[in-house]
């Protein structure tokens, strides 16, 4: 017997909502029960943010630089910055003689701590300050005698839930997890009774999407060196 020989199962957002009052052995035909369901969607994408990196949301972004200047805005979108560099070029005329050197991510005390942040030079670190729509601060600011342009590494957050025909912005391996996580918040809306079971279900779902949500790198271990000083 063959097989489909696709991949493509997804999901609408009316299916999902209706996959999630299936689970609470509820019935819903009011345009209501879809409005707060589409709510409950967004809130459930919004505590993901809070949960971790989610592969699929992380994106390279650049931004040009200006001499002397060290504030850069991200887009509006952007939830953190994980990694930044910079670069001799930008990312559409890479070639083999771009140049790009890594920085370090300091925190606001680190940045605060500086005593001229406004010191042209070659940029080591950078700060992110966390706002609704996320800054960049470079130290030092720079001088663009080599490096023209700032690359880095966004963790972007999940589009709203949208029009009902829409499908979700999820990867196809969350989508368990997304019913699951769905089911909970309607059961506090309309079973009570449900709650704790759809919870469990939830985090269940959840731990299983995180844990597969990762990179298959080597990991190295080495053990600390300790030379105790004689008298």
């Amino acid at each position: 017997m063959g097989t489909s020989g696709t991949t493509a199962f997804n999901l609408n957002i009316d299916d999902i909502i209706q996959e999630g009052y299936q689970r609470c052995n509820i019935r819903t035909n009011s345009g209501y029960d879809l409005k707060s369901a589409r709510t409950s969607l967004n809130l459930l994408f919004a505590e993901w943010g809070n949960r971790g990196i989610h592969l699929w949301k992380v994106e390279l972004d650049e931004n040009a630089l200006t001499s002397g200047q060290a504030e850069y805005t991200v887009s509006a979108d952007v939830n953190d910055v994980l990694e930044a560099y910079i670069s001799s070029s930008s990312i559409a005329a890479e070639s083999s003689s771009t140049q790009d050197v890594s920085l370090t991510k300091i925190d606001r005390s680190a940045y605060a701590a500086l005593p001229n942040k406004l010191t042209t030079g070659t940029p080591s670190q950078y700060y992110v300050e966390r706002l609704t729509t996320p800054k960049i601060y470079l130290y030092q600011a720079p001088d663009l005698n080599t490096y023209t342009h700032v690359k880095y590494y966004v963790i972007k957050r999940i589009e709203d839930a949208g029009i009902y025909t829409n499908q979700a912005d999820v990867a196809y391996r969350f989508l368990p997890c997304m019913c699951a996580g769905l089911a909970y918040y309607l059961a506090m809306k309309v079973a009570p009774q449900l709650v704790q079971q759809n919870k469990l279900i939830y985090e269940d779902e959840l731990k299983r999407a995180l844990d597969e949500d990762g990179q298959r790198t080597s990991t190295f271990i080495t053990p600390q060196s300790f030379y105790p000083t004689s008298v």
